[in-house]
């Protein structure tokens, strides 16, 4: 499944409900141990496919009531045996999608057709949040390993907006709504204030 394909309008994808939200070009680790999600990733790897990441509107991740309906397919570029069977992964995400329909299988693997969304259009950083981007570039390399296996574009609104989404202190439907919006500044607008506020030693905001 190529990365970011909108020539077909729809497509079936197995889907991974979490309680986070996956954005496009972030990464994304789990520790995989359900026979459904061995499967999957097995399957994915071995097909070199992706599949999708929607966020828990309701329930837990081992007995998922409802999920949100816009969600991101994550790509696997890492894996790792651990003790006791489980499978550690860090994925990427790429493109958005919304979910046209949904059912789950006899395994319990919930799967969905799913349309592409279109990529946010390429507007750069704002003067008045470089900062931003300053800041994102001293701080990255401290966030985890799983940062130096995603491309950097500090320069870009839509790149700085979504990352600075995923490390913030937002609630889920807060993460969720920075995921379907498709104004990259205006997401630099939403997140400023919260960064700010983080402020503890003058111009060194703390990111929690």
């Amino acid at each position: 499944m190529p990365e970011s394909d909108h020539s077909t309008s729809a497509l079936e994808v197995p889907l991974f409900p979490l309680s986070t939200v996956l954005y496009p070009g972030g990464p994304l680790v789990l520790r995989v141990f359900e026979a459904r999600y061995l499967d999957m990733v097995s399957r994915c790897m071995r097909e070199q496919s992706q599949f999708g990441v929607v966020a828990i509107a309701r329930g837990e991740e081992t007995e998922v009531s409802s999920f949100y309906q816009t969600g991101t397919l994550a790509k696997i570029v890492d894996w790792y045996q651990e003790k006791e069977g489980i499978l550690g992964v860090v994925a990427v995400g790429c493109g958005r999608f919304e979910v046209e329909s949904a059912w789950v299988q006899e395994d319990r693997l919930n799967v969905a057709r799913v349309r592409f969304l279109d990529d946010e259009s390429s507007a750069p950083v704002p003067e008045r949040y470089t900062y931003m981007a300053e800041l994102m570039a001293t701080i990255i390399d401290q966030l985890g390993d799983q940062y130096a296996l995603i491309d950097r574009r500090f320069d870009s609104a839509s790149w700085l907006g979504f990352r600075f989404a995923e490390i913030l202190p937002l609630s889920l439907d807060e993460k969720q709504q920075h995921l379907e919006s498709n104004d990259a500044v205006g997401r630099l607008a939403s997140l400023a204030p919260v960064l700010n506020a983080l402020s503890v030693e003058g111009d060194k905001p703390e990111i929690l």
